[in-house]
């Protein structure tokens, strides 16, 4: 057993090694410079710096948008990925062993109820969950449960479920939950079957617990070398960073994209074409896979849609979309897995059932 992302080491037999690689070990670029994501975090930085150093009126309108766009995005994202960050360290020192008896067996429907219910309480924004979702992977979770735990958490934390609920009312919100709950578990359910029948690879970073295994002893153990020290937390935090670098990659370029939206597409397009009908349930959907926003920002507006444009069904999929369509949560999926096969799997599996799910909330609240 080992602590690494790469799970249990390989065989000695050379004939197996390729076949117990894991795919957070496979294709590793060993000292080749990631351009895509220190070109994206150039130009973040580049935009974060002209909006403090030059003000509102020094640059033309079109760089004031995007510079602005750049500080209003990176504050509201901040404190997810930090978190997201500690958690994944966190998680890269817990024994795979614990991991998946606390997510309990993949493939199975304990597994996927477990895995939903985590991504229902886990109080982090999307961009946090989604970095914590892929160490799972990682850490021998099935990509059924992996899938369950990003769909059933792009806003329901804690904090912006009571936003939401003062926003849209207790019963819509309870709706709103219960059907994201649902989703993810047929979801997850659809994935690990489809990865059981070989259409889609099976996690190799998988772990068989064995049949005396003590967690509780495991978590005694791991509670008594515990150290809660400034050193030891930005130790956990740099080695958050390296193991989420592929997600900060994709959510610099998601910014970078969004701002580019917001200096040039008048916002007034999305919001004509957001009623309550099949081609503003679509609409809906475009808008969210282009617009770059962390759950802080896509709960207020996806009231806005709810309340102006009479559509509950548009805002329910404006939420959930977050995930099922957003390019940051494919590329990461993809990065991780070394799989396109997965990484379509997210959308083609939840997006039937989220437009399904939006035109009957249009149809009950029309």
């Amino acid at each position: 057993m080992t602590d690494k992302c790469c799970g249990p080491q390989p065989p000695e037999d050379a004939r197996m090694v390729e076949s117990h690689t894991s795919a957070c070990c496979a294709d590793e670029p060993h000292g080749r410079i990631d351009w895509l994501l220190w070109t994206s975090l150039s130009v973040v930085a580049l935009l974060y710096g002209l909006y403090w150093a030059l003000g509102t009126s020094a640059m033309p309108e079109w760089l004031h948008h995007m510079s602005a766009g750049t500080v209003e995005l990176v504050h509201t994202m901040w404190w997810g990925v930090v978190a997201g960050a500690l958690f994944v360290g966190l998680l890269g020192r817990i024994p795979q062993e614990l991991v998946i008896s606390a997510l309990g067996r993949g493939g199975s429907k304990r597994g996927l109820l477990r895995a939903t219910l985590a991504g229902l309480f886990f109080d982090l924004c999307s961009h946090g969950i989604l970095m914590v979702g892929m160490q799972l992977y990682r850490r021998g979770a099935s990509f059924g449960q992996v899938l369950a735990f990003l769909v059933a958490s792009p806003w329901n934390s804690l904090s912006l479920t009571v936003i939401l609920i003062a926003l849209i009312g207790f019963w819509w919100t309870l709706v709103f939950i219960l059907c994201s709950a649902v989703i993810a578990l047929l979801s997850g359910y659809l994935a690990d079957r489809l990865v059981d029948s070989g259409r889609l690879p099976a996690n190799p970073n998988h772990v068989e617990l064995p049949e005396d295994y003590d967690w509780r002893g495991e978590v005694s153990a791991l509670w008594q070398r515990a150290e809660l020290t400034p050193t030891s937390i930005g130790g956990l935090l740099r080695e958050g960073i390296r193991g989420s670098q592929m997600v900060v990659r994709w959510l610099l370029v998601g910014i970078v994209l969004a701002v580019l939206v917001r200096a040039f597409v008048d916002p007034a397009v999305f919001q004509q074409w957001f009623g309550p009908t099949a081609l503003g349930l679509g609409a809906t959907l475009v808008a969210a896979t282009i617009l770059e926003v962390c759950s802080e920002g896509a709960t207020p507006l996806a009231a806005d849609i709810f309340s102006r444009a009479a559509a509950p069904g548009n805002a329910f999929a404006f939420l959930m979309a977050g995930v099922s369509t957003d390019y940051t949560e494919l590329m990461s999926i993809k990065d991780t897995t070394r799989s396109w096969k997965i990484a379509l799997a997210l959308p083609l599996l939840t997006l039937p059932q989220i437009i399904a799910a939006g035109l009957l909330m249009n149809g009950f609240g029309s």
